[in-house]
């Protein structure tokens, strides 16, 4: 697959990223969906950036050459389907949290996959696999449903405190 092709793919899903974006604010509680976006945002670049400077992961086409990680998925396209995953999931028991946990993580390691076969936008290295992958990403989304679901409760617990008026307890 030819350079521009591969750069066209990157285009494409950066702007399918901002439309999904857009779309996702329109949605309440706006302050979770932007919490669960920069949360997964910030995780996302921590991982990426450890996995590439360990080497088991590469880049070679990129949005940005400046950065060695893929900032289209670090900064758009994962912390977007880690909200439509906090969306759907949040009334969802444990088995159906970790149910649909699998029906975004395994799409998402498939096209990944798909991605360093057919392309090169992204390049395993070392021992890295798409079993990796999988299980980094299911754990991260499990991750940040797991901390907005310790934030609701925290949030909801502290509507319940009454706090005096001159601002003591």
């Amino acid at each position: 697959m030819g350079k521009q092709v591969q750069k066209n793919i990157i285009r494409l899903l950066f702007i399918f990223g901002l439309c999904s974006f857009f779309n996702l604010i329109r949605k309440p509680p706006l302050k979770d969906w932007l919490l669960i976006f920069f949360m997964k945002s910030y995780l996302a670049t921590i991982l990426d950036t450890l996995l590439v400077k360990k080497g088991y992961l590469k880049y070679p086409v990129k949005l940005g050459h400046k950065f060695d990680i893929s900032v289209l998925f670090s900064y758009l396209l994962f912390p977007i389907s880690c909200i439509y995953y906090n969306q759907i999931t949040k009334n969802s028991s444990i088995w159906g949290i970790i149910f649909k946990c699998l029906l975004f993580s395994i799409p998402s390691s498939v096209v990944e996959f798909w991605l360093e076969k057919k392309t090169k936008l992204i390049k395993y290295k070392k021992s890295w696999t798409s079993i990796h992958s999988f299980v980094s990403i299911s754990l991260t989304f499990l991750l940040s449903r797991f901390l907005i679901g310790i934030i609701r409760k925290y949030e909801d617990y502290s509507q319940l405190v009454p706090t005096s008026k001159n601002g003591c307890s």
